[in-house]
């Protein structure tokens, strides 16, 4: 039987497009190519202004010295106490803020993700708010509320809770207190989104088989909640770890993380690469913590929350 015989005897789907059809599909597939990269060319832009540049102005920053280039500044970090100390006061202080953002924002965005109508906005409503004012005044406000002369310890002693004021400034207590009512809209949106989710018909199959409230609590809602838990953990630490004017104005000066580690070396040292090697070593440990989660739970399944 002869190749042409053949030729004609096959289907269309198995026969190979002419060499014009392709060399037109190449063409039109380079052309969404160049189109997609015209598109994306203004994001890339600005990321590589944004963060690649100044990225790499710190990692030079950090290695020069009056000397010419070193790493002394790196190995004081790891050398001097006060480095260590800091470093663990702010990893501290925001893994103590992430699990009361837990504590507090999970059973907010439960009531608000169950009810409906009037009361469920108005819990929005409320989380949302302190948006709406800048983070200064919001801290300010805490200064008049835990002075030892505040709103806080002159009602504790009018009820009779306490007898002498409670030192709730310029430590680590007002810290948490004015860091926690910052962050915790941040670990009660993505709760919310997620729990918004979860069908009620699941609730109700669990409860119609003969499962306790409670019961269908732990098995059913709260696994399906985790990714939530998980994406808000997250936001919560990570901004924690950088967060800079409460802590500032409500450690008075005497609890100091990292953030003012950066400031102090800056505006009191004028120690630039000291202070790029600070914020350059807390940077690769928020990304050895991206890479320890994403070990057991992939990023993308939290911050997408399926």
């Amino acid at each position: 039987m002869s190749n042409a015989y053949l030729a004609k005897s096959m289907p269309d789907a198995h026969r190979e497009p002419p060499a014009s059809n392709a060399d037109a599909l190449a063409r039109e597939e380079r052309k969404e190519n160049t189109s997609m990269l015209l598109l994306l060319a203004p994001a890339l832009f600005m990321v590589v202004v944004l963060l690649i540049l100044p990225m790499c102005w710190l990692a030079f920053q950090s290695v020069q010295t009056e000397e010419g280039f070193s790493l002394a500044n790196y190995a004081r970090i790891f050398e001097e106490r006060i480095y260590w100390d800091t470093f663990y006061l702010t990893f501290k202080i925001s893994l103590i803020v992430t699990l009361l953002s837990i504590v507090m924002g999970f059973p907010i965005a439960y009531a608000a993700s169950r009810l409906h109508g009037f009361w469920a906005n108005l819990i929005l409503i409320c989380v949302i708010l302190p948006f709406w004012t800048s983070v200064l005044v919001r801290s300010y406000a805490w200064l008049v509320l835990l002075q030892r002369r505040g709103v806080v310890n002159q009602t504790l002693m009018d009820m009779g809770i306490i007898d002498q004021p409670l030192n709730m400034m310029h430590n680590t207590t007002g810290t948490v207190i004015g860091t926690l009512h910052v962050m915790l809209p941040f670990m009660v949106l993505p709760l919310y989104s997620v729990m918004k989710k979860i069908p009620q018909d699941l609730m109700q199959a669990s409860e119609s088989l003969g499962a306790k409230p409670f019961y269908t609590f732990r098995r059913v809602f709260l696994p399906m909640a985790a990714p939530g838990v998980m994406a808000g953990s997250i936001l919560v630490f990570v901004i924690c770890l950088g967060f800079f004017i409460t802590p500032e104005l409500l450690g008075g000066g005497r609890t100091i993380l990292v953030s003012m580690l950066v400031q102090r070396n800056v505006e009191l040292y004028h120690a630039w690469g000291a202070a790029s090697a600070v914020g350059l070593v807390l940077l690769f440990v928020v990304f050895l913590i991206f890479w320890g989660i994403n070990r057991f739970i992939p990023i993308e399944r939290i911050l997408g929350a399926r």
